[in-house]
């Protein structure tokens, strides 16, 4: 989904991105204690299966007391939550610097023109320390993404700036190096000696068209996505041998026999299976390293037209086809795969598709079996900084000590919505011991 923080990195996979050759490196069959590893389609932690409900949380380093940070961990621990998935980037250009110290907002990299700085500061890359290490505190492992496609505005870092002003082959390389290999690797050596780590995530979401246009490279077929992810993981293995290392992509296939449907009378090719997005999904999830596969579930936002009164088309039957498809694609490939991020408005559309898609992932009552779910997002109440209401910055902010709720926020007093889950999480609890 599109949220508020802008990633430093986040024009990269807009351009067929030249990467500086990095050797090939196996995963090692042993981790150090407390480590997430994989065995087949299942995760393992000390030699025990592994199997969980998670937590979108992007707002969580944006908190600024910690007495907020323990109440939201200690919530998330009582729902049985074993895993966080959260942003490692947050970047404002320098004209942005005096409001957001004001503010308190956390920022990680300060951009003036075409370079950045790092923010290793209480603002900055502290709270993000204190996120990890509170997460451990509570039994909970974090995924971190180093990035992400969606900006608030098309010139919002000094990415695009250097976009607007460089041509396109210096634009490539300078891009490579002075942005994603120095920032990922500041991020990566910082925490690959932490077991609070579960995996490495190269970007939320990577499409061949996000906020910024699509390179005239990045075409169906074309792999440059593909390779892109190669790249990064290759460069990440090479810091880091243990961690895990998956995609965060939405899953998108490029499937060559065509799938479709009608709308007006015409046959329109599905986004989701034509590789338009440039994802190609059975093929990023067979390289050596990326661990493991994720994917996402919009379908009230990516079938608007076909979301209509009278229409056989269901937002509860796409999504169970679509957690199908993603498990066999995780069987053929021998690897897990999560439900990293999924939701729907309204009350009565939560309560009447989240129990199946829940109950197809996991496998409770079917042959299929996805090693964890995430549900995008989780919803806290009760916070307390700034009297709990204080705009964080665009249109994200608490309001009556509730954190940011874009209409899929889960909070408890959603008991309904909230029940799904944590029983859930009982569940994958009981298959993990």
């Amino acid at each position: 989904m599109r949220f508020f923080a802008v990633a430093a990195l986040s024009a990269l996979f807009h351009f067929a991105v030249v990467a500086e050759p990095v050797e090939d490196f196996i995963p090692p069959r042993s981790v150090p204690k407390g480590f997430v590893t994989t065995r087949g389609s299942n995760f393992e932690v000390n030699g025990k299966p592994f199997y969980f409900v998670g937590a979108n949380s992007y707002w969580l380093p944006l908190l600024t007391t910690q007495e907020d940070v323990e109440n939201t961990f200690e919530e998330m621990q009582g729902a049985g939550i074993k895993v966080l998935r959260t942003w490692g980037f947050n970047a404002i250009n320098g004209s942005e610097l005096a409001d957001a110290q004001k503010s308190g907002l956390t920022y990680y990299q300060i951009w003036n023109s075409t370079e950045w700085v790092l923010n290793d500061g209480p603002q900055g890359l502290h709270r993000l320390d204190n996120v990890v290490s509170t997460a451990g505190k509570y039994g909970i492992k974090v995924i971190l993404a180093f990035t992400n496609n969606w900006a608030p505005s098309s010139m919002s870092t000094g990415l695009e700036a250097l976009a607007k002003r460089m041509t396109f082959s210096i634009l490539i390389r300078e891009s490579y190096l002075h942005t994603a290999k120095r920032y990922v690797k500041t991020i990566v050596n910082r925490y690959k000696a932490s077991p609070n780590i579960f995996a490495w995530e190269l970007m939320n979401e990577a499409r061949c068209l996000g906020d910024l246009p699509g390179g005239p490279s990045c075409v169906p077929g074309s792999g440059t996505l593909h390779t892109w992810y190669k790249q990064q993981a290759d460069f990440v293995r090479s810091l880091d041998p243990h961690h895990l290392i998956t995609t965060g992509g939405e899953g998108h296939f490029f499937w060559k026999k065509p799938v479709g449907f009608w709308f007006n009378g015409t046959f329109v090719s599905d986004y989701n299976f034509n590789g338009q997005a440039g994802e190609d999904f059975d093929a990023d999830l067979s390289l050596k390293n990326i661990d493991f596969g994720t994917y996402h579930i919009y379908p009230q936002f990516w079938y608007p037209q076909l979301d209509t009164p009278g229409s056989n088309f269901t937002l509860k039957s796409w999504g169970l086809g679509w957690i199908k498809d993603h498990a066999n694609a995780a069987r053929r490939a021998g690897k897990p795969v999560i439900l990293e991020e999924f939701g729907v408005s309204g009350l009565t559309n939560k309560t009447g598709v989240y129990p199946a898609w829940v109950d197809l992932a996991l496998g409770t009552n079917h042959g299929l079996l996805h090693s964890g779910i995430m549900p995008w997002q989780f919803g806290m109440t009760g916070l307390k900084e700034s009297g709990g209401n204080r705009l964080i910055k665009y249109a994200d902010a608490l309001i009556d000590g509730a954190s940011p709720n874009d209409g899929f926020a889960i909070y408890k007093n959603q008991s309904a919505v909230w029940n799904v889950f944590t029983r859930a999480a009982q569940v994958q609890a009981a298959k993990s011991r």
